[in-house]
C-alpha cells in the first residue's frame, strides 16, 4: 500500500485550510457593522498566501496554462460584475464588496507566464521571448495607469466604470495589491520549499515593520511546509463556485440582520 498520500498535505487539503480561514475572515468582514470582534480578522491573513502557493502548483502542473489563465480571467470578470450587481440590488452600504481573489490569481498567472517566456528567451538567446516576458510583467502595472486615465478624463456611467474595472488586470486594484508579486517569486523558486517559506517570512516581516496585521501571513508557511506534492481529491470547480457563493450568502444575511 502506498502511504505517501497520507503523509503531509495535498493541494486539496491546503485549499480546504484556506477556505476555512477565508470563511472566518469574511464573517468578520460582513458582520463588522454588527459588532464582529477584530480578532476574527487575524484568521484571514494567511489565506491569500496559501492560495498563491496552490496557484503556483496548479500553473506548474496544468496541461494547458493558457486555459487555466482564461478560466481565471473569466472568473475575475464575472466575480467583479456579480459583486457590483449584488451591491446595487441590496444597497447595504455598511459593507463594501471588494472581494475578488480571482484578479490576484489571474495577475499571478500573467507574471508566471512572463517568467516562463523570459527564461525561455534567456536560455535560447531569443530576444522576442525576453521582450515578451518583460511585457507580460509590465501589463498589470501599465493597465492601472490606462484605467486611471480613462476614468479621470471621461465622464462615464457607473456601469461603464464597473465594466472597465472588471476587465482590467491591474495589480493596484487587486484585492491584495502589491502582495501579488509574491506569486512570481514563489514560482521562480517552485522547486525549493525553504526559499519559498523564507520569501513569505520576509514579506510578512515587511508588513510587520509597516505596522500591518498582514504580518500574520507568516503562519501560512506551516501548511505550505507540509505540502506533499500530491493533488489529492478532485472537486476543482467546487472552489470556483464556493468563493462567490459564500460571500453572497454572508453579505445577504448581514444585510438582513442589520436592517431588521
Amino acid at each position: 500500500m502506498d502511504t505517501t498520500e497520507s503523509k503531509g498535505l495535498s493541494t486539496f487539503y491546503l485549499k480546504i485550510i484556506g477556505l476555512v480561514l477565508m470563511v472566518i475572515d469574511h464573517i468578520y468582514q460582513m458582520f463588522l457593522p454588527l459588532g464582529a470582534p477584530n480578532w476574527l480578522n487575524w484568521f484571514g491573513r494567511p489565506v491569500a498566501t496559501i492560495f498563491f502557493f496552490t496557484s503556483v502548483v496548479a500553473f506548474s502542473h496544468t496541461y494547458s496554462k493558457k486555459k487555466y489563465m482564461t478560466r481565471l480571467y473569466i472568473c475575475m470578470v464575472l466575480m467583479s460584475l456579480a459583486m457590483f450587481g449584488l451591491e446595487t440590488l441590496v444597497r447595504y452600504d455598511q459593507v463594501v464588496l471588494i472581494n475578488n481573489i480571482f484578479r490576484d490569481l489571474f495577475i499571478g498567472t500573467v507574471f508566471m507566464y512572463g517568467v516562463d517566456e523570459f527564461k525561455e528567451g534567456w536560455s535560447s538567446h531569443k530576444v522576442k521571448n525576453i521582450l515578451a516576458g518583460i511585457l507580460l510583467f509590465l501589463i498589470s502595472f501599465v493597465s492601472n495607469f490606462i484605467l486611471a486615465a480613462i476614468m479621470s478624463n471621461l465622464s462615464l456611467p457607473r456601469l461603464a466604470n464597473t465594466i472597465l474595472l472588471s476587465i482590467t488586470p491591474g495589480i493596484l486594484i487587486a484585492e491584495n495589491n502589491l502582495m501579488v508579486l509574491l506569486i512570481p517569486l514563489l514560482y521562480i523558486f517552485k522547486d525549493n520549499r525553504k526559499i519559498q517559506c523564507l520569501l513569505i517570512t520576509l514579506m510578512a516581516a515587511v508588513y510587520g515593520i509597516m505596522g500591518s496585521i498582514q504580518w500574520v501571513m507568516v503562519f501560512s508557511i506551516i501548511p505550505i511546509w507540509f505540502y506533499n506534492g500530491k493533488k489529492g481529491p478532485g472537486l476543482k470547480y467546487f472552489f470556483y463556485i464556493f468563493y462567490p457563493a459564500h460571500i453572497a450568502v454572508l453579505y445577504l444575511i448581514s444585510a438582513y440582520m442589520f436592517n431588521h
